[in-house]
C-alpha cells in the first residue's frame, strides 16, 4: 500500500505531496525528490497516510532517496552560488541602469539553471541583462518578477511585534486584507501602524477577524438608540475584547453594559 508524505523545499513555503515509495519517513527527514526540472533538496514536514487518504487523484512525483552528506554539502556549494550570482547581477543591473529591485537568486539542486527574483513598477527588458548573466554562468537563467507581499515572504525580517513576519514564518498563502478588519478591531488607520514590512496592510488582521465579526454580530450598532434595563440610551463605542459596549445615557453618564443588560426587544441587532 502506497504511503503520501508532505515535503517542503524552504521555510514557510508551501507542502507538496510525494510518494514515499519504499521509504520509512518521518517529519524532519531531509530527501531528494523528483521534481519538474530535475531534481530538489527537501524536507518532510507531515507524518505519511495512507494513498487512499488523499483527496486529489492526480499522479504524484517520487521521492528519489534520503539526503546524504554529500547532498549537503552540494547544498551548500548551490548557497555560494546564489550569494555570487546575486552581487554579479546587482552590478550589470547598475551598469545597464535597469529600474529593477533584484533581491534573491535561488538554484536548483544540480545547479543547472539559477532563477533571478525581483520586483519593479513595471515591464522590464531584462534581455541584455541574460545574455551577461548566460555568458558568466554558462547555465540556465530565469529572470521573475513578484510583487512586494512574495518578495517580503521570501526575505523574511521582524515584524512590529518583534516576532518573524508571518508570511515567512508559518504562512502558505495569502489572503485578502482589507481596511474593514482593522476597523473591526479598533485599530488606529494610520498606514505606518497597520501596514506590514511589504507596505501593504498586516497579514495578521485576517487572523482574528472571524472572531472580532462574530462577537460585532451580537452587539448593537454604534449611534443606535436601545432600552437597557438601566434607561435608554445611545450606544457610543464597542469593548470587543470583553464583548461589551459603553452607552451614554439620557442623564449625562456614560457606562459599559453587556448584551444580557438590554430589555428583550432590544437583544436582536438591527
Amino acid at each position: 500500500m502506497g504511503r503520501v508524505v508532505g515535503v517542503r523545499f524552504k521555510p514557510a513555503g508551501k507542502v507538496y505531496d510525494f510518494d514515499a515509495c519504499a521509504f520509512v519517513l518521518k517529519p524532519g527527514d531531509h530527501v531528494i525528490v523528483s521534481a519538474d526540472y530535475g531534481f530538489s533538496y527537501g524536507y518532510v514536514v507531515t507524518d505519511p497516510v495512507p494513498m487512499e487518504e488523499r483527496e486529489s487523484k492526480t499522479k504524484l512525483k517520487k521521492i528519489y532517496r534520503l539526503a546524504t552528506e554529500d547532498d549537503l554539502r552540494q547544498k551548500e556549494k548551490n548557497i555560494e552560488l546564489e550569494k555570487r550570482a546575486h552581487e554579479f547581477c546587482l552590478a550589470k543591473i547598475g551598469e545597464l541602469n535597469l529600474k529593477m529591485n533584484l533581491f534573491t537568486v535561488e538554484s536548483n539542486f544540480d545547479a543547472s539553471k539559477l532563477t533571478f527574483f525581483f520586483t519593479a513598477e513595471g515591464r522590464i527588458d531584462f534581455r541584455q541583462l541574460v545574455k551577461m548573466l548566460v555568458k558568466e554562468f554558462r547555465i540556465r537563467i530565469e529572470m521573475r518578477q513578484v510583487g512586494i507581499r512574495n518578495k517580503a515572504k521570501m526575505t523574511g525580517g521582524l515584524g512590529r511585534c518583534g516576532r518573524e513576519i508571518c508570511c515567512s514564518a508559518h504562512m502558505e498563502k495569502f489572503e485578502p486584507v482589507s481596511i474593514r478588519m482593522a476597523k473591526h478591531q479598533g485599530l488606529s488607520l494610520n498606514p505606518t501602524k497597520i501596514s506590514g514590512q511589504c507596505g501593504r496592510l498586516m497579514c495578521c488582521l485576517t487572523f482574528e477577524n472571524e472572531v472580532y465579526q462574530n462577537v460585532l454580530n451580537k452587539l448593537p450598532k454604534i449611534g443606535r438608540t436601545v432600552e437597557t434595563k438601566k434607561g435608554k440610551g445611545k450606544i457610543l463605542r464597542h469593548n470587543v475584547i470583553s464583548g461589551r459596549f459603553t452607552i451614554a445615557m439620557e442623564d449625562g453618564t456614560d457606562i459599559e453594559l453587556s448584551v444580557e443588560d438590554l430589555v428583550e426587544q432590544n437583544k436582536q441587532k438591527e
